[in-house]
């Protein structure tokens, strides 16, 4: 397939469900072609199933702190002639429910922060060659990132190290425009884990935040934090 120069490609990352299945879906109706990725094949193959009829839609299952995945991904960005976008959303949340640092196992933490610190940055590190001028690099954080949540101290630290990267990323990298993302509270199955047993049928859908992160991949504002619920009112969606 080619592809026109005009047209506008983004990579996003745990794609299958929850946030990244909702931009994937916001993305493809406003004409964006997308790589997507997930570590569920099955799921991650409905979604392009599903997508297919809407925009050019390529997906790689995996594990994206496998290196040998983010280089695969690499390749297929090369193929669609270049990234306008990158989200990196996949993240994990650790043990559910969540122990205090006391007796968090330093073993799990190790994977949580290969999953939610170093994976986002070895991907940007092996798609950078791809990167266009002015590309929208998104790394999907938390409120936990900022606020010391008893409980928390895990999943929140790696967020605050991934937010802290982001900002010292686009202090490096000026002709980027880099954004580290608070999507606020979502029903998703991820923030269900984090509170096992309650009901959490009060939280927006991930679609609510969709014209948030629009904002930022569609339009020019400045590198820096921000919290979806602020950027709302900002937001243009056609």
């Amino acid at each position: 397939m080619t592809h026109n120069s005009n047209e506008r490609t983004a990579l996003v990352t745990g794609a299958s469900r929850g946030l990244g299945l909702a931009l994937a879906r916001g993305l493809a109706g406003r004409g964006w072609n997308l790589i997507l990725t997930a570590r569920d094949p099955d799921r991650l193959r409905a979604v392009r199933d599903e997508l297919a009829p809407v925009t050019h839609v390529a997906m790689l299952a995996g594990d994206l702190t496998d290196a040998a995945h983010r280089r695969a991904l690499a390749v297929l960005a090369r193929g669609h002639t270049g990234l306008d976008a990158v989200v990196n959303n996949a993240g994990i949340l650790g043990p559910s429910p969540q122990p205090a640092l006391l007796d968090y196992p330093l073993e799990v933490l190790d994977q949580v922060y290969q999953a939610n610190v170093i994976a986002p940055l070895g991907l940007l590190q092996a798609v950078r060659a791809e990167l266009k001028p002015g590309a929208r690099l998104i790394n999907v954080t938390s409120d936990a990132a900022a606020n010391p949540y008893p409980g928390w101290g895990g999943y929140g630290s790696s967020k605050a190290a991934l937010e802290q990267l982001s900002a010292v990323l686009a202090r490096e990298n000026e002709d980027l425009r880099v954004y580290w993302v608070d999507p606020g509270d979502m029903r998703t199955d991820m923030h269900q884990a984090a509170f096992p047993g309650e009901d959490i049928s009060d939280r927006p859908l991930p679609s609510a935040r969709i014209p948030a992160f629009v904002a930022l991949l569609e339009g020019s504002l400045p590198s820096g934090r921000y919290q979806a619920e602020q950027l709302a009112p900002m937001a243009r969606v056609a």
